[in-house]
């Protein structure tokens, strides 16, 4: 093959959860308010102390077992992706992570234990419903009632949606990229690291940011793509900041911390003398 060979692109798979990582809301929380359900919080602490369903499927489980939410039909669940605050630049990110990177090209999908009705509906016209893997139910064809799960991408069960896409795909292990926010998360971002992948957290939250290889905070979703183009792309500031640009966005701030969290205690008693976190 001659030096006027073309390059042969890179193909990656980006997996993002939903709730608080492209939105601000936890789809939960938006429901009980549309339909006036108080306790959700409480609901929800409950289950996880009582481990009957997988860490982010606490709303899949009240929608089918709980009488509060037996109300609750498809279309309020469309309703609820039409109120939920999405971060910017979405549709900016997936386009990007198509067509704009130089020799890379990546796969956008969203997988979450948000219903799919939520979330095809808050991602209408930005992403395709074939990219977005969410809590599947069975309706009663009379009633339009919930009467059982179909698929829950929860704990062990979003790692094996990310499997199953993966294979798909045809994605190596070493280029699958997972960005998520909260404990929900910790199954497929330990799975993701094991395998030589690269993730990314939105979250300061202790348990996902010590696993996660890179943490990112911004209100706007393109700023996973930072991360992204430096670890993976190995590009340098100046060049980010061009790309960016070209696209109408400028970085404003950018500051980067290490976070140290101690907890300390004196040597003769077990007890916490003190938490501390040093940035």
């Amino acid at each position: 093959m001659n030096q006027s060979a073309r390059h042969l692109t890179k193909n990656y798979l980006l997996a993002s959860d939903f709730d608080k990582t492209l939105s601000f809301n936890d789809s939960g929380h938006v429901l009980s308010e549309l339909l006036g359900i108080r306790g959700f919080e409480e609901k929800v602490s409950a289950l996880s102390k009582r481990n009957l369903v997988q860490q982010g499927g606490e709303l899949a489980y009240l929608l089918l077992h709980d009488p509060d939410f037996r109300s609750v039909r498809r279309e309020h669940l469309q309703v609820v992706g039409q109120r939920i605050q999405l971060k910017a630049n979405i549709q900016l990110l997936s386009r990007l992570l198509h067509e704009g990177i130089e020799d890379y090209q990546f796969s956008f999908v969203v997988i979450s234990a948000a219903p799919e009705e939520v979330i095809q509906s808050a991602l209408a016209g930005i992403i395709s419903n074939e990219n977005i893997f969410g809590t599947r139910f069975d309706y009663d064809e009379t009633t339009g009632e919930i009467v059982s799960l179909v698929h829950v991408p929860a704990g062990y069960g979003k790692v094996a949606t990310l499997s199953q896409v993966q294979s798909k795909l045809g994605i190596p292990d070493g280029r699958v990229v997972y960005t998520g926010d909260g404990t929900s998360d910790i199954h497929v971002l330990l799975h993701v690291n094991q395998r030589d992948g690269f993730t990314v957290a939105v979250s300061e939250a202790r348990d996902i940011a010590q696993i996660a290889k890179r943490t990112v905070i911004s209100d706007d979703a393109l700023s996973v793509l930072i991360p992204i183009l430096e670890d993976l792309c190995d590009w340098e500031v100046p060049r980010i900041r061009a790309l960016l640009e070209t696209q109408n966005v400028v970085i404003h701030e950018w500051g980067k911390v290490r976070t140290d969290w101690l907890t300390l205690r004196p040597a003769s008693s077990p007890e916490p003398l003190a938490s501390a976190v040093v940035e």
